[in-house]
């Protein structure tokens, strides 16, 4: 499900978002890694600062859609590989585009990546959340555990 949208400014120039309302639809990093596969597409790798921005456009644009959006995160391709293997860099620098990207670009919210289990990461869209140390829970990144349903 999801609408595709493109535009001619990024390498990446299609972007088809899912949104599931209903708790019972939404998937896993995995599962939403292989939907997108099965689709001819891969999980979002955000490139840039006016990439980032887009894609925020974009979900307020679905919010105004009347379509009923709530709380939800949105699934991202970036996600940390070889859960216990030893390694002398820092865990943030073990974060790598499931599409291969080498994009450096990232936009954490405040302590993020905490790391431990948590080797997914997703775009916060929390809107009738409080606000965190870090600000609103909007467009942000955090790490979760891969299994959680998104």
């Amino acid at each position: 499900s999801g609408q595709k949208v493109c535009y001619g400014a990024f390498k990446n120039s299609c972007y088809k978002l899912a949104y599931f309302q209903d708790l019972s639809r939404r998937v896993g990093f995995q599962e939403a890694r292989q939907a997108c596969e099965i689709d001819g597409g891969a999980l979002l790798s955000l490139e840039s600062e006016a990439e980032q921005q887009l894609i925020e456009n974009m979900l307020q644009n679905l919010t105004k859609s009347g379509s009923g959006i709530s709380d939800g995160d949105f699934w991202i391709g970036l996600w940390r590989s070889g859960d216990g293997v030893a390694t002398s860099s820092p865990c943030p620098d073990l974060y790598q585009w499931a599409d291969g990207s080498m994009s450096p670009f990232r936009n954490w919210y405040t302590d993020e990546p905490s790391c431990g289990s948590e080797a997914c990461v997703v775009m916060y869209h929390q809107p009738t959340a409080n606000p965190g140390l870090g600000g609103p829970y909007l467009y942000q990144w955090n790490d979760d555990r891969c299994n959680m349903k998104h």
